[in-house]
């Protein structure tokens, strides 16, 4: 028998024990499926954005060799239903049917028209060609505010507003009377197209009246919910599995038409079914992410203090809305605020259809897309002022002494310290000697500027508090369950209602029980991703596996221990009051008599000897519901050189210091940051889907859709503070999406700060060396013969030079504050004022 290792696993940084497998691909995953008489299904898809179906012949692509079946959408009406929308907003919010296959009209590019099932993938696909389908053209909608104005064509006959929801706290309109500062911008963040390492996959089967579902998806449980309700299938009939899962992003947060209708071809051939797309594929119906149109006010007094923050806000929906597709920007509607007070908040969202694939969540979901605004808005501040932007962040930000602190949005930050994370960040990165070469780079008029990025953020994740879930009409709980099962040789199985897609739960998990039992590390397994092994759980997404799956894993440990304890005390003839546990190991308090958990696991197996009403065996379930999120955070900051004669950008150097409460392994926290950060500086540098003006998608390649690679991006120098949640025994807080989070923001900051001096003051993501050197071009014209700025910037910011805004001078008697005029297709009626209940309130 092993035995229990004198040193803690918490904290400790294991190599991940999944890894073996994973990185050398000797997994199962779901296209690597292979069962008896599979046949293989290929979609056709819509060529156009809008159309009317007037016909589809699919006679002539039966007839081909191989080919087994072939269907339109009108042959499958009567039972593929319509895709689940499980967050409707608002009361009046317009959910418009969204069949998996289209029947009469086609509403975005590559939306699924028809399929054939063949003997082979190749001969499903090549028999695609021999299906007729004739279109009449209807016009596009891809402008959010144009999609608005009256006698705009309609994506629904219902119209293209899906849902309109307002949120505000504080008196806004005091706020911006008579404030002596005013910072008004729009911001675009642009449409964006996960990708994860393992296209999406689906393999469906049946054995008599039941089903299973293989699927690459981060959400079996839900799925299997939910599929049950799409197609009738008795849930208790349908088992879904998540094999091992190669990245998601939130792109497999999601109930996909293939899914659907992998099922629906298994039922109706009686033979199992194999999808799996191809890279065009998946960025044509993967669903997108962001695609936000932003405007954020800032009202403020002249030492920089913020009085209040007003947004209006246009959300891409896309043609439909899909699992959380309208829950997407609201989860940033509490986080516009970030780690700043103030006296009053202002948010209304408006969501729009368009004739393009629908949007959901995408790592970070809302958060990022809030914390870029606010942080642009708070370094456009900055330059109005001339004060340092780490400066007025000091002066705005919740300081350590008054956590816990109920913010302006109603939600409770339990825990931080926003002043340790900043400053360690800032002596890693050099600051003061960075602002100095930046300054003698602007006295030279050096053609390669140095930009300097700053972005502090918090976000809100651990989703979450079912009550709080419920306030806000989502149609699901935020719990989730764990089960720990002590086998008769002291090994332990872990049970975890979480599906990783590559996290490392196995490996978290595994020293969280291997503290929490005394038992070795080695001796862990955890199973995961079959609903029928995992009977119950809500599965992974917006960074809450440890922060609620994990705690459920612990509760379920102690619950074991209690177990043991028992029985240990009934073996000692003590009382159970007397029996002291420490490092796998129970002891009566005051004697060297004692029982190892393994000795007692095997004792229950035997049951031999056991207390009256004692069943035999160690095993228990628990789970779990915070009672608030939880809230990390940290600094971020970016240095830019920028090539003033070229638009070329380059990151120099990136410090990450992030505060994610209690580490369960730093090997898998700097991992997240990492990769967090990749995504983010995507955003901000390289990635964007585009649409030509008939609403066809031109970036449906990884050579027209550009992911940043190693040799795009520099080496990350990360570091952590540590203040542990009050909110789960664990103290932890995740980390899952901080780094995509806190990156964009930090990198235009900094992009931004280097061509300040040329007049520019904003450049539109992603930020291409074309989109700069036509931001100088436009800068330049705007003021013919302008210079960059020299000489010393004012004394509080060395080497900072800051262009005024609003017409105003630091020092000067301050500008009348601007009217609040909205941009068209924002102003609407308030339909939902809503706020968390509860603990998070």
């Amino acid at each position: 028998m092993s035995e229990p290792s004198a040193e803690r696993e918490m904290g400790r940084a294991r190599r991940r024990k999944e890894d073996a497998r994973l990185v050398t691909g000797r997994t199962m995953w779901t296209d690597n499926i292979q069962l008896p008489g599979m046949l293989y299904v290929a979609f056709l898809r819509s060529p156009m954005a809008h159309a009317r179906i007037t016909g589809v012949n699919v006679s002539a692509a039966r007839s081909r060799p191989g080919v087994v079946a072939a269907y339109s959408g009108r042959d499958l009406a009567g039972e593929q239903g319509s895709l689940p929308c499980a967050w409707p907003v608002t009361e009046d919010i317009v959910i418009p049917d969204h069949p998996p296959m289209a029947v009469d009209e086609v509403r975005y590019p590559g939306e699924a028209v028809a399929c054939v099932v063949a003997t082979d993938r190749y001969r499903a696909a090549d028999a695609l060609e021999a299906i007729a389908v004739d279109y009449e053209p209807l016009d596009p909608v891809l402008d959010m505010t144009e999609a608005l104005a009256e006698g705009a064509p309609k994506v629904h006959e219902a119209g293209n507003r899906a849902f309109t929801w307002k949120f505000a706290g504080g008196d806004i309109d005091a706020a911006f009377r008579d404030a002596p500062v005013v910072i008004d911008r729009t911001y675009v963040q642009q449409r964006l197209i996960p990708t994860a390492m393992e296209p999406r996959a689906v393999v469906a089967t049946t054995d008599g009246d039941g089903f299973t579902l293989y699927s690459a998806t981060q959400i079996p449980h839900v799925l299997r919910v939910m599929l049950a309700m799409t197609t009738g299938i008795p849930e208790h009939k349908l088992r879904v599995v998540a094999p091992d899962v190669g990245g998601g992003f939130g792109s497999k947060l999601q109930v996909t038409a293939e899914e659907v209708l992998a099922l629906l071809l298994a039922r109706r051939l009686g033979r199992p079914v194999k999808w799996t797309e191809s890279r065009s594929e998946g960025n044509l119906t993967v669903h997108h992410g962001r695609d936000q149109l932003q405007r954020i006010a800032v009202a403020a007094d002249r030492d920089g203090r913020i009085r209040g923050v007003r947004v209006e806000l246009l959300a891409d929906m896309g043609a439909y809305l899909m699992l959380v597709t309208p829950g997407v920007p609201l989860l940033g509607a509490f986080m516009y605020n970030g780690i700043y007070k103030m006296d009053a908040y202002d948010f209304t969202c408006t969501g729009v259809f368009t004739t393009k694939m629908p949007t959901d969540a995408y790592r970070g979901a809302g958060r990022p897309e809030a914390t870029f605004a606010i942080e642009r808005a708070v370094d456009e501040l900055a330059h109005e002022l001339g004060i340092d932007p780490v400066e007025v962040r000091r002066r705005n930000w919740i300081t350590r002494e008054e956590f816990p602190y109920t913010t302006i949005a109603g939600l409770t930050y339990d825990s931080g310290d926003y002043e340790a994370a900043t400053e360690k960040a800032l002596a890693m990165f050099g600051y003061d000697e960075l602002r100095a070469e930046q300054a003698d780079r602007r006295e030279r008029r050096d053609p390669v500027q140095l930009g300097i990025g700053v972005s502090t953020y918090t976000e809100m994740c651990g989703l979450a508090p079912s009550r709080v879930l419920g306030s806000l009409s989502y149609g699901a709980g935020g719990w989730e369950h764990a089960a720990v099962r002590l086998l008769p040789t002291g090994k332990v199985e872990v049970v975890t209602g979480t599906s990783p897609h590559g996290q490392g739960h196995e490996t978290a998990w595994s020293q969280i029980a291997a503290d929490a039992l005394g038992v070795p590390f080695e001796d862990v397994s955890v199973l995961h991703g079959d609903t029928s092994v995992a009977h119950r759980g809500m599965d992974t997404y917006g960074s809450r596996s440890l922060v609620v799956g994990g705690v459920a894993v612990l509760a379920a440990c102690e619950k074991v221990k209690e177990r043991a304890r028992e029985l240990a005390a009934h073996l000692m003839e003590a009382s159970a009051d007397d029996v002291e546990f420490d490092g796998g190991r129970f002891r009566v308090r005051g004697t060297d008599e004692g029982r190892t958990i393994q000795e007692l696991a095997l004792a229950a197996f035997a049951a031999h000897d056991l207390p009256g009403g004692f069943e035999p065996r160690l095993d228990a379930e628990a789970t779990f519901d915070p009672d608030n999120f939880s809230f990390p955070h940290g600094t971020h900051l970016c240095a830019v050189e920028v090539d003033t004669e070229t638009g070329r950008c380059a990151i120099r150097s990136y410090v990450a210091v992030d505060d994610v409460g209690s580490v369960v392994n730093p090997l898998i926290v700097e991992g997240q940051v990492h990769g967090g950060i990749a995504q983010g500086v995507g955003q901000a540098l390289f990635e964007e889907a585009v649409h030509d003006a008939d609403g066809n998608l031109v970036t449906t390649t990884m050579a027209d859709y550009l992911i940043p690679s190693a040799a795009d991006l520099p080496e990350f120098t990360t570091g952590r503070t540590e203040t542990p949640a009050t909110s789960n025994p664990l103290g932890v807080k995740g980390v899952g999406e901080a780094g995509t989070i806190a990156s964009t923001p930090a990198v235009v900051n900094a992009i931004t700060d280097a061509l300040r001096p040329y007049g520019v003051r904003d450049v539109r993501m992603p930020c291409t060396p074309e989109r700069i050197w036509r931001a100088l071009a436009e800068a330049e014209a705007a003021v013919p013969g302008q210079a960059p700025a020299t000489g010393p910037a004012p004394a509080a910011v060395p080497g900072f030079a800051p262009v005024p805004t609003h017409g105003s001078t630091p020092g000067a008697a301050p500008p009348p504050a601007p009217a609040s005029e909205p941009i068209r297709g924002f102003v609407a009626p308030a339909t939902s004022e809503s706020a968390p209940e509860g603990g998070a309130r």
